[in-house]
């Protein structure tokens, strides 16, 4: 069992700059793929970013390209999401999600087995 949890979120103005953490629990997390999704009122979640176990691939949204870099410590068992010159169209519940696969494509479609309960992120002036 992985349990997850989101730190980092708050209020930022627009071209800003956040980091949101995402600590799991559990012996394997260097094994697993990790993600970054959000959900925006009254829109689907939506896939931001994700990463294998090692941190060689990474995958990025097109919306989020240049601005958003994903990033992990395995020692730590923490994944990072690094958001710059936000938007407010970024504005959003962050939800970070787990999966044992070492690099999962279902993970990055929104398929992940463990998810934390999501940190508010909002994007305003």
């Amino acid at each position: 069992q992985v349990q997850l949890v989101e730190s980092g979120g708050g209020l930022v103005q627009p071209g800003g700059s956040l980091r949101l953490s995402c600590a799991a629990s559990g012996r394997t997390f260097s094994s697993y793929s990790m993600g970054w999704f959000r959900q925006a009122p009254g829109k689907e979640r939506e896939f931001v970013a994700a990463l294998s176990w090692s941190g060689g691939n990474t995958y990025l949204a097109n919306s989020v390209k240049g601005r958003f870099t994903i990033s992990r410590d395995n020692a730590k068992s923490t994944v990072y999401l690094q958001m710059n010159s936000l938007k407010p169209e970024d504005t959003a519940v962050y939800y970070c999600a787990a999966d044992i696969l070492p690099d999962s494509p279902r993970l990055r479609s929104g398929v992940a087995p463990y998810w934390g309960q999501g940190t508010q992120v909002t994007v305003s002036s």
